[in-house]
């Protein structure tokens, strides 16, 4: 019997208004199988599972772990530091990028002022020689 993922993992976070129908993905690691369901493309789910296998397999490799539960919390929380420091680094560049945009606003705005001045002075030129 295949498991389902909670709900909250299941969430649709992309923006298709109709949801995705269940797919089953077989899973075989460190000495353990079983099925869940998923409402995501199979060719997703296989990728998701080669990336799990590929952690694993690094995990296992840095380290003298043998134990498969202990070698599972290690890639888990493996895969929560890098995912932390990518959501650090994408908050970085935001900020970044903003002040960035901050500043060439604030330059767009000196040189459409100094237009407005400059445009100002020629009509009051002209309106002198005018009369």
């Amino acid at each position: 019997m295949n498991e389902p993922l909670p709900e909250m993992i299941l969430a649709n976070t992309n923006s298709e208004s109709q949801p995705k129908r269940p797919h089953d993905l077989s899973i075989n690691v460190l000495g353990t199988s079983f099925s869940i369901t998923a409402p995501e493309d199979p060719a997703y789910l296989n990728d998701v599972l080669s990336q799990y296998e590929t952690a694993l397999a690094y995990t296992q490799g840095i380290s003298e772990i043998k134990d498969p539960l202990k070698v599972a919390i290690l890639t888990g929380f493996l895969i929560c530091d890098q995912f932390n420091k990518l959501k650090q680094h994408v908050k970085e560049e935001q900020e970044h990028a903003e002040a960035q945009r901050s500043s060439e606003e604030r330059e767009l705005n000196q040189i459409l002022e100094n237009l407005i001045n400059r445009l100002d002075a020629i009509m009051k030129e002209a309106h002198l020689f005018d009369g």
